[in-house]
């Protein structure tokens, strides 16, 4: 082998050498490890627990938020089904039905409305403040086949302020007592009140209870 050949060989295996060495550096310093959690979060998601899912946060007792209730607030909130119902004496059932004095009434009963067939298989049971918190909060699966489009009313406080106006219009019974243990239990967030059609309190077509 001549002299030129060999010195052709050496830059060959120089320039190998030299390859391979960048090859490691570079592996080196840029080596990606495998992250704990895969994924990415994505916000408003609740990431579920080794168990199954994340627990929600135990509901307050309507009870203990009627302590706190706004009759004011539930009386604006409630203006946002005015175009479907009312809660004046005498007033004329609408799109959902008029519910003056339908806190402590019984589910249903408001004469000469259309009712909902699965409604008109509660007329046992009356619209207590319990009963009528669980209807804002989902119509749908409190009574599952209402007429009902709105998802519900998810803060209890909101839920409270307007069965505490209903409650005024024609009802006036007496609040339930909170719980010892809850009283003082923060409200939630505030959010708008259910009816069919985007109304603030649910009832058969936008109305806040009695569909």
């Amino acid at each position: 082998m001549s002299f030129r050949t060999n010195i052709i060989v050496g830059w060959i295996l120089a320039a190998i050498f030299v390859g391979l060495g960048l090859a490691l550096v570079v592996g080196h310093h840029f080596r990606s490890e495998r992250p704990e959690k895969m994924g990415y979060p994505i916000e408003g998601v609740v990431e579920a627990s080794a168990e199954g899912g994340a627990a929600a946060a135990p509901d307050v007792p309507i009870a203990t938020l009627l302590a706190s209730a706004d009759v004011a607030k539930g009386m604006e909130t409630f203006k946002k089904c005015g175009s479907c119902h009312n809660a004046d004496q005498g007033g004329a059932n609408g799109i959902g039905p008029n519910l003056w004095g339908v806190v402590g009434a019984g589910i249903a009963a408001k004469p000469g409305f259309a009712y909902s067939d699965v409604l008109k298989g509660m007329t046992s049971g009356k619209w207590t403040f319990e009963e009528l918190d669980k209807w804002l909060k989902n119509p749908r699966s409190y009574a599952s086949g209402t007429k009902m489009s709105f998802a519900g009313l998810t803060n209890g406080q909101d839920r409270a302020n307007v069965i505490a106006y209903l409650n005024g219009q024609g009802s006036n019974l007496p609040l339930p007592a909170a719980p010892a243990a809850e009283a003082g239990a923060p409200a939630g967030d505030a959010a708008a009140a259910p009816a069919e059609g985007d109304a603030a309190a649910p009832a058969e077509g936008n109305a806040t209870a009695a569909e």
